[in-house]
């Protein structure tokens, strides 16, 4: 089966005729087009998919040819690969988050362990670094995926390369540039705790407000890569690891939105159910954002 490849980003092609090379079939959610198909001239198919395509991923029928032994081999070092790292990174992330929620979640552990409530914080802000780091190499990814020959289908390279980019047509850099605006706001969120003496309104004001502006970024972006892996705006499919990656990551951005519901600080002062279950939930998203990260070394093992 032939190699997938990416559609040209101006013009969406009418259906062609057998034997005359072009762009015959197209799907999305809404006017995105995250699969193509472009005919060519002997009759063969090539199959362009969003997602592998962005991020040079291999066809689903390669990698899933594959030992599964030799792939879990192949997760544990692939340095040359720009997947790896942000999936690696991505990983580091939310595993400080994670320990961070459950520190709160136990205060007899944090106490055992001589953390407290200053150092727990540091682990959130040491936390939210790798999360930026990896979702800017995500979409310095996406803005340098390139572009392919309307006339064959072939992959054309990027002129140079593209720091930040800008296709709000693209669903796939519109998920990075949702995904790396809420790490800064969640930067922000984790940083501004270690300030000392904060009142309920200065923590609703400058740790809560972009606590609920990164929670809705990251539940956009989460959105919008699942319905990119999808091709819809809602599809189950559990045999693909592609959209295990974008699930478990969505799980994650809901588990955040909800931990962010709960974070509000009343005027009275903090409470303790509320908090709880910020936490509680904080550590799910971490378990969705950690799920996804590692789903997605084997992804690039393929």
């Amino acid at each position: 089966m032939p190699e997938a490849e990416k559609w040209p980003k101006a013009v969406e092609r009418p259906r062609t005729a057998v034997g005359v090379p072009g762009w015959s079939e197209s799907s999305g959610p809404c006017s995105f087009r995250t699969r193509r198909i472009f005919l060519r001239s002997d009759g063969s198919r090539l199959v362009w998919w969003s997602r592998h395509h962005r991020k040079s991923l291999r066809p689903p029928w390669e990698r899933e040819a594959l030992a599964a032994g030799s792939l879990i081999l192949r997760c544990l070092w692939m340095p040359g690969e720009l997947n790896w790292w942000i999936g690696t990174v991505f990983a580091l992330g939310s595993f400080l988050f994670g320990l961070g929620s459950l520190l709160c979640l136990l205060p007899e552990l944090a106490a055992a362990w001589s953390i407290d409530v200053r150092a727990t914080n540091m682990i959130f802000f040491s936390g939210s670094i790798p999360f930026t780091l990896a979702a800017y190499l995500q979409l310095f990814q996406a803005a340098n995926s390139g572009d392919v020959s309307p006339e064959t289908g072939a992959r054309v390279p990027p002129v140079r390369r593209i720091l930040l980019g800008w296709e709000p047509r693209n669903i796939g850099w519109l998920s990075c540039a949702a995904q790396f605006v809420g790490t800064l706001f969640f930067n922000l969120n984790t940083f501004d705790p270690l300030i000392p003496g904060l009142t309920p309104a200065a923590q609703d004001l400058i740790v809560w407000t972009p606590d609920l502006f990164g929670s809705v970024l990251f539940l956009v972006s989460g959105y919008l890569a699942f319905a990119e892996t999808a091709h819809a705006w809602w599809r189950w499919e559990p045999g693909n690891i592609s959209w295990w990656v974008t699930f478990t990551n969505l799980l994650g951005c809901v588990a955040f939105m909800l931990s962010a519901c709960f974070a509000f600080v009343p005027t009275q002062g903090p409470d303790p159910t509320a908090a709880f279950l910020s936490s509680a939930f904080t550590l799910l998203g971490a378990g969705g954002f950690l799920a996804g990260s590692l789903l997605m070394l084997p992804e690039t093992a393929g």
